[in-house]
């Protein structure tokens, strides 16, 4: 914990300014300088889920069924990291866009809001979902042999959206404050603890499905202790969580809600997209079919969270130098991260498609869940390669502020096109209409947000000229 500390307290005399940095430093170097923590930091990250699939999956007897209920509680653990994305990307984008606009003052106000807005959306969390557990569960997709697995790991998780919610939304504010590498460790010390504890409490202490909830509560407790920790106490934050510092203004409550809306309601709508897509895989594939697809996610998962960092990465230099009315730098940035995604993402194909077997197998050992992946797989994720351009359309316009843009164009994808899909191609095909809905959805979304994105550059370069 020492080594912790000295990480947080570090300071070097010749720092300089996180604004004169966002605003002076070369893009690409300062891509990197961002995003790169943030990549490892999301992937690591990413293996709170993957590492407690891979483990629920290899239980004796019941991995299939437990994987299956695991996929029946997506819906509810997105709609928790929607609220955090309210929270946490409308307090990181406001101060960014405050530091870029040299107004210290109010990206003080900002943190501090926001973390209050944070420890009371936790406490709703943790109430509302524990009193309603059963009935939501039936809801988004439960049946008699399942909803038993899916309680067993929900419940744990939803005594702990407090910490869930302070380490996931707070520690985008760490970036903003202008200490990516600090944000990284945030994510790092919860995923190692989580990686360590699943294996003893589900199989050490027999706790099955229930240790790897109990795993991921624990983890997200210490790393919202080492957030907190850093705004309270450590020098190296600009901004404070302390007594002369702390106030919550509802104005500013109400830019952080607008901004973070975005996010949030792609996640929301994200969830009850995968209530739908549940309904319809046990109607066309059953039980198993639902496990299929909380596989086929997972693999995605490991793939697509580096995009995630990298417009995390972006953020805060968008954000920046857009305050600053600096548009050059605005577009060099997009552009730039708009590449980086795309040869992640291609990369990303290549592997999935050459070796679907070996990325399934990580996460399951049944026969017929393995055979319905495989035939999924394939075509759900087809479109791969292309959907950066959709999502740094909308961290685009998050982080400059503008986010009905952001949410018109993650909607898009989430819900615009993907839920007409789910209710008219299986029944014109089947179960291999739930792979369809997929990329069709993702190709209708990257052509709408392609299209928006070429008139802002051109309104980039009217202002750059």
């Amino acid at each position: 914990m020492e080594k912790d500390k000295e990480i947080l307290d570090e300071k070097t005399v010749d720092e300089t300014p996180v604004e004169n940095i966002l605003g002076t430093e070369k893009i690409g170097r300062l891509l990197l300088k961002y995003s790169i923590p943030a990549i490892i930091g999301m992937v690591v990250n990413m293996l709170y889920n993957v590492i407690d699939r891979i483990y629920i999956g290899a239980i004796p007897d019941v991995g299939g069924l437990a994987i299956t209920g695991v996929g029946i509680t997506m819906p509810i653990t997105m709609i928790i990291t929607g609220i955090g994305m309210l929270v946490g990307v409308g307090t990181s984008a406001n101060i960014s866009l405050s530091m870029g606009s040299n107004n210290k003052e109010r990206a003080q106000k900002v943190l501090t809001t926001g973390f209050v807005a944070v420890v009371i959306a936790a406490l709703c969390i943790m109430v509302f979902g524990n009193i309603f557990a059963n009935g939501i569960v039936s809801i988004f997709g439960g049946t008699e042999k399942t909803a038993y697995y899916a309680l067993q790991y929900l419940r744990p998780l939803l005594f702990g959206p407090l910490f869930t919610l302070i380490a996931f939304s707070m520690n985008n504010s760490i970036s903003a404050d202008g200490n990516p590498r600090i944000s990284m460790c945030t994510m790092l010390i919860g995923a190692t603890i989580n990686i360590i504890l699943d294996p003893i409490l589900i199989f050490g202490f027999n706790l099955g499905i229930r240790g790897a909830a109990y795993a991921t509560v624990f983890s997200q407790a210490v790393a919202a202790c080492w957030v907190v920790y850093y705004f309270a106490r450590s020098k190296k934050s600009t901004l404070k969580l302390n007594k002369q510092s702390f106030c919550f203004d509802f104005s500013i409550c109400k830019t952080i809600l607008a901004v973070g809306m975005a996010p949030c309601l792609m996640q929301i709508a994200g969830s009850f997209v995968q209530v739908i897509s549940n309904k319809t895989l046990l109607a066309h594939g059953g039980d198993m079919a639902i496990g299929a697809m909380a596989v086929i996610v997972s693999i995605c998962s490991v793939f697509i969270m580096p995009i995630y960092g990298l417009n995390q990465g972006a953020q805060p230099i968008l954000g920046f130098n857009f305050g600053a009315k600096n548009y050059a730098r605005v577009k060099k940035t997009y552009l730039l991260g708009l590449t980086c995604c795309t040869i992640i993402l291609a990369v990303s194909y290549f592997v999935i498609f050459t070796f679907p077997e070996a990325c399934i197998g990580l996460f399951n050992s049944d026969p017929e869940l393995t055979q319905i992946a495989l035939n999924g797989i394939r075509i759900y994720l087809c479109s791969l390669p292309f959907i950066g351009i959709q999502m740094t359309a909308s961290t685009y316009f998050q982080a400059t502020g503008r986010p009905k843009n952001a949410m018109i164009i993650g909607l898009t994808r989430q819900v615009i096109f993907l839920v007409p899909a789910f209710l008219i191609l299986p029944n014109i095909f089947g179960l291999t209409g739930v792979w369809y809905a997929g990329p069709t959805a993702d190709m209708l979304a990257i052509a709408v947000s392609a299209i928006v994105m070429i008139r802002e550059v051109k309104k980039l370069n009217t202002m750059i000229d």
